[in-house]
């Protein structure tokens, strides 16, 4: 099966197309291999918000559950056994994609319950957990980028596990979760193991950060602010990549650590899907494209792309100037930036949470039923 022309040439650029999306119905349906065959897929990220849409829809999980039913299964080890066996399969299918690039790609992420957001021991001991019960090298375990997950980001890579560092909105952030990875590296080194083994992105996410300022600009109301709508999402993006280049690109701290097989923490590109019906539908694809990326789209996005992205080539590197004149007109304006990423870190674990409650409750309820 022949590859989309558009995706094929996001991939030449540099960027891993992910799917953020995973089911059974997916995987039972071979669906995910026709993404692979025809989409330039080459990995998948999932979250509590797709497990608990997955497990509410279709038949796929019912004999699964009702047998965890009978045998006296709780909730929460019926979505443990019910997710990892998912994962692992995904893991399955797309190994080839990780024998073929070297581990960088073919990668699967599991996250971490977000309830245990802010408590660094208990997410290091669910990730380690999560590692061995999956038990395939092309996981990713997912730990938010909370200030109080950053130390559980550096002790579970220190154990030798690749990690998804998720929902970063700051440059700020980001360069503390570089650090963290950094750090974990240096302790995997001391501990023995192969850091050409260990591999890690940090998801840093764009549209949310449009939603949140340009409902701020709004209510600012003026031209000069209402001229900046949409912007600020894609430039912030650039700057992480430009933060990126410094640490990883010649970085005196990352060059001591690549002579033992070290690997670069790719930007993630996250929340791509656009939510403003004005802006276009491959907005955070066309204008994110660079080496050494990942951008995880929800299908509709992947198909947008596939139909009629426009793939300029990098349209991300040496526009670091320009990217920080938005913020400085946005600072103009009177946009308070750290508020919106403190709102937008907070609002992100929230959902989180909500949907992993939203998933207990629906698993609940089967569990109920198949008694």
């Amino acid at each position: 099966m022949a590859q989309n022309p558009n995706l094929a040439a996001l991939s030449a650029a540099g960027v891993s197309v992910w799917l953020d999306d995973l089911s059974r119905d997916r995987l039972q349906s071979g669906n995910l291999q026709e993404l692979i065959d025809t989409k330039s897929v080459v990995g998948v990220t999932t979250n509590p918000s797709i497990f608990q849409a997955a497990l509410s829809k279709g038949e796929a999980y019912d004999a699964q559950v009702k047998e965890l039913a009978d045998r006296g299964a709780d909730v929460d080890a019926t979505i443990r056994t019910v997710t990892t066996d998912d994962v692992r399969n995904a893991c399955d299918v797309l190994r080839p994609q990780w024998e073929g690039s070297d581990g960088v790609d073919g990668r699967v992420s599991i996250e971490v319950d977000p309830r245990l957001a802010h408590d660094a021991d208990k997410t290091i001991q669910q990730a380690i957990e999560l590692w061995k019960i999956v038990d395939r090298p092309n996981l990713f375990i997912k730990i938010p980028a909370m200030e109080e997950g950053l130390p559980a980001i550096t002790s579970v890579l220190a154990e030798g596990i690749s990690v998804n560092v998720t929902l970063i909105f700051s440059v700020e952030r980001h360069r503390a979760v570089m650090d963290a990875y950094l750090a974990g590296l240096e302790a995997a080194k001391k501990a023995g193991h192969d850091l050409s083994k260990i591999h890690s992105v940090a998801s840093f996410f764009v549209s949310r950060v449009d939603t949140e300022i340009d409902k701020r600009l709004e209510e600012i109301g003026s031209d000069e602010a209402l001229a900046l709508r949409g912007q600020a999402g894609v430039a912030n993006a650039r700057l992480a990549y430009a933060a990126y280049e410094e640490v990883f690109v010649g970085g005196d701290r990352f060059e001591a650590l690549r002579a033992d097989g070290a690997r670069v923490q790719r930007p993630l590109w996250a929340s791509t899907g656009v939510k403003n019906p004005d802006y276009s539908d491959t907005l955070y694809v066309t204008e994110l494209v660079a080496p050494n990326t990942v951008n995880t789209m929800p299908e509709k996005t992947i198909d947008a792309v596939a139909d009629h992205g426009v793939i300029k080539g990098d349209t991300v590197t040496g526009t670091a100037d320009d990217a920080q004149k938005v913020f400085d007109e946005l600072d103009a304006v009177g946009i308070d930036i750290r508020d919106v990423f403190l709102t937008l870190e907070n609002e992100g674990v929230e959902k989180f949470e909500k949907s992993w409650q939203e998933l207990l409750d629906e698993t609940q309820t089967q569990l109920d039923h198949k008694k």
